[in-house]
């Protein structure tokens, strides 16, 4: 091939005109006698079975055959073509070692073909799921140093199983196995599959397990099938034990003693302090309700095993109560490593003993963390925050955070002058691992429930409008059903917002602002609040999901004992200070699509609605909803979007104000890709916007309407996220293409679009950086 006709093959491959040419740059790379596999077809040569019983079994035995072709691109091999063109590299890094190894694809001769083990995977598969006496035979088809495999499978009929029989005895282990019989998965007129057979004998293996046979193996089950008893392509199975089951796997136990190491470390083990197992005369000392304790420095009370552990003296051996167990231990948070053994203790009454062993994770920890941030409201700042953690507080795993903090943020510039912020403070937070409440609490769950009661006071300061001092304090409860559902009731949430100065420039920009009096205004917020979510997007599933629906409700039971009505009297107050009174419903739901392991698709809606009663005529500033920024809607700076076609240019200069609403309702999604490693990409579209519930004369538009659709938000953008496992850093590019407080029938931005013009790029480009995905 000459140079010429070279160069014109690697155009047309780097404008996507002829993929024939690609291959034509593939295959000239070749030595002689060498062809690229393109790939295997297996063709079914049977007349009884249905269309769809076909292409169910073709598209199956296709999967598994081996190897797998070159990855394909609109018909183009663009990775193959990566790793022809790059030079061998002479080291295992740089340009080249990138280019052909990372981003190529080294190239999958005929010669790689086994065709033989095919035919056999072919063969076996359809055997497997009740083709019997099937056969196989394989053509190569090979044309432009191109081959491809044909294989043709003559299957014969299919048979079906016509009776199941389940072996009986008067052994212990066959009695369980016969109670559960009816429950079992082989089903006469079904196809003879072999793995429906394995997940059978899987399902009385977990039956057993459950009943106390802990040695039994679904291995010393046998199903045999007998073909001869019926010609008419029928087959009869026969569940049984092998005759060389042993005899420990038909022994059903019990537990004798339970024993913890709640300090567990293999340097005592070998000093002699401990072993397993532990001589029967030297426990007595740590018994503890029938629960063994080895604690002698007492470093844990006893009575968390006691709630952690389901296994009790005389209890029959069960693998939900095992599995549980283990799963309570971890969760209590205080142990880094837990671990279990059973050592038989009377092998004539079939009894052995529990032992867990427990290593503790660093009981203290102190933690300063430094943060350097910026956002989309053109702030850029810094934080200190000092934590420190204590994970076994009263001795009972209980965990004690507390946190001091400093942080200062200056404004950049931007359309508002907010003048700088700082914030000062302290949490603490106590977490009791069991339900502390007047009624006695049963949870099953592998997740032990906790108790939670939080404390926090925070100042903050912004320079020449106003000093805030917030304080916060709750109680209430977090529990899990199970890995994907989870709980939160908080009895009592309050926040008590108390003015310190505000200055007389804040004051009279905020005079004929009701909006902007009522952020500086004393407001003390308390009620319940309840929080629900449900996920699966820890499950290696192609869709997942993810629901979190949160109900705070403020000021309800006071305002009815109080008779508290805006509308008609004064408002009540506590100790001085109005109460608020609101209902608030917030929902967010989330959607994943894997399309590959390399790419996905991310979607979020969210939708709620405060609402205002009795003793409040609006919900107070730090509840109400907010729009725009690196979280929300992306081309839009934060708090500055709404509500509804509000036009936030109409703001008198060098006034500060956040825009908020009491309606939200925000779609986001986003097409996510790994580009290299640690490197990803995204492409994003946000939509959305926030309204008031009630007409406000100083912000024309903001009010909820059948209109609502027209005033929707649209921006999209582009994001590179740096993943490094711990620490995911996010710059996103944003632009709106929708405004709303635009004129209508001129909202769209697509016209406006002038990425040339300096003045355009600088309104209308927004840069977000953030830790972490936006959801």
């Amino acid at each position: 091939m000459n140079n010429t006709f070279h160069t014109y093959c690697k155009y047309l491959f780097v404008s996507g005109i002829a993929s024939a040419v690609v291959s034509c740059s593939n295959t000239r790379f070749l030595k002689e006698n060498q062809m690229l596999y393109t790939g295997a077809e297996v063709k079914i040569e049977n007349d009884t079975i249905s269309k769809k019983e076909k292409k169910d079994l073709q598209a199956a035995l296709e999967a598994n055959l081996t190897p797998k072709p070159n990855s394909t691109f609109l018909g183009m091999r663009p990775k193959l073509y990566f790793y022809n063109i790059a030079k061998e590299p002479k080291k295992d890094k740089g340009f080249n070692y990138w280019l052909k190894y990372k981003m190529g694809e080294k190239p999958v001769l005929l010669g790689d073909v086994d065709r033989e083990f095919n035919k056999d995977i072919i063969e076996n598969y359809s055997e497997n799921k009740g083709y019997f006496n099937a056969r196989a035979t394989y053509d190569t088809v090979s044309k432009n140093k191109k081959a491809k495999v044909i294989y043709t499978l003559k299957p014969g009929a299919r048979y079906l199983v016509d009776g199941v029989k389940f072996q009986k005895d008067s052994t212990l282990v066959n009695q369980e196995i016969q109670n559960v019989a009816g429950k079992t998965l082989l089903k006469n007129g079904r196809p003879f599959d072999l793995d429906v057979i394995k997940a059978e004998r899987e399902r009385i293996d977990n039956n057993l397990k459950e009943r106390g046979f802990y040695y039994f193996h679904p291995d010393n089950i046998i199903v045999q099938a007998d073909s001869t008893v019926n010609k008419n392509h029928k087959v009869e199975l026969n569940v049984k034990l092998k005759e060389n089951t042993p005899a420990l796997s038909t022994q059903q136990f019990s537990i004798d003693k339970v024993i913890v190491f709640p300090n567990y470390n293999i340097q005592d083990v070998k000093a002699g302090k401990y072993s397993v197992p532990m001589n029967s005369d030297s426990l007595s000392k740590y018994a503890f309700d029938d629960i063994y304790v080895i604690d002698p420095q007492h470093k844990f009370k006893p009575k968390i095993f006691d709630r952690a552990l389901y296994f009790k003296k005389g209890d029959l051996y069960n693998r939900s109560n095992h599995n549980l167990t283990l799963n309570r231990l971890i969760s209590l948070g205080v142990f880094k490593f837990v671990k279990n053994e059973f050592v038989t203790s009377d092998s004539l009454s079939h009894k052995f003993d529990a032992y867990y062993l427990l290593t503790p994770r660093q009981i203290q920890s102190l933690r300063l963390e430094a943060l350097g941030r910026t956002n989309s409201a053109n702030y850029a700042g810094s934080e200190l925050n000092l934590n420190w953690t204590h994970r076994n507080f009263f001795r009972g795993a209980e965990q004690f955070k507390a946190s001091i903090y400093g942080a200062f943020d200056f404004q950049m510039g931007g359309a508002q002058d907010a003048n700088n912020i700082f914030r000062a403070g302290t949490n603490v937070q106590l977490s009791i691992p069991r339900i502390v409440a007047p009624f006695r609490f049963h949870s099953s769950s592998e997740f032990v429930p906790r108790t939670n009661i939080t404390l926090g006071y925070e100042f903050q300061n912004r320079t020449k409008y106003y000093t805030l001092n917030n304080f916060t304090a709750s109680f209430g409860y977090l529990w899990k059903e199970n890995a994907r559902k989870e709980h939160e009731l908080k009895v009592i949430d309050i926040t008590l917002v108390s003015p310190e100065k505000v200055t007389a420039e804040y004051e009279a920009n905020s005079a004929d602002n009701p909006a902007m009096k009522r952020i500086v205004a004393k407001q003390l917020i308390f009620g319940p609040t309840y929080s629900y979510t449900y996920t699966n997007t820890m499950l290696p599933k192609k869709n997942t999901f993810y629901y979190k629906g949160t109900l705070d409700l403020a000021g309800n039971i006071t305002g009815l004992v109080t008779g508290a009505n805006v509308k008609e009297d004064k408002e009540k107050k506590i100790f001085g200070i109005p109460f608020s009174q609101y209902a608030k419903i917030e929902n967010d739901f989330r959607f994943y699509h894997k399309f590959t392991e390399k790419s996905s698709l991310a979607t979020r809606l969210i939708a709620g609605i405060a609402y205002p009663y009795g003793n409040s005529e609006f919900v107070p500033f730090s509840k109400q909803f907010f729009s725009g920024g690196s979280n929300s809607i992306r081309a839009f700076r934060a708090r500055t979007l709404g509500p509804g076609s509000f036009d936030p240019r109409t703001i008198k200069p060098g006034t500060y104000f956040d825009q908020s609403g009491d309606i939200k309702l925000e779609l986001n999604a986003e097409y996510r890709a790994n580009l290299y490693k640690f490197l990803n990409a995204a492409v994003f579209v946000d939509a959305g916007n926030i309204w008031l519930l009630n007409s406000d004369s100083l912000r024309p538009g903001a009010k909820f309407s059948k209109d609502f659709l027209n005033e929707i938000a649209v921006g999209a953008g582009v994001g590179l996220r740096l993943d490094f496992s711990i620490l995911v850093l996010r710059l996103d590019l944003a632009m709106p293409l929708r405004v709303p407080y635009y004129e209508k029938g001129d909202r769209w931005a697509f016209d406006k679009i002038n990425f040339g013009d300096s003045s355009w790029r600088k309104d209308n480009l927004v840069l977000n950086i953030a830790i972490g995905y936006p959801f």
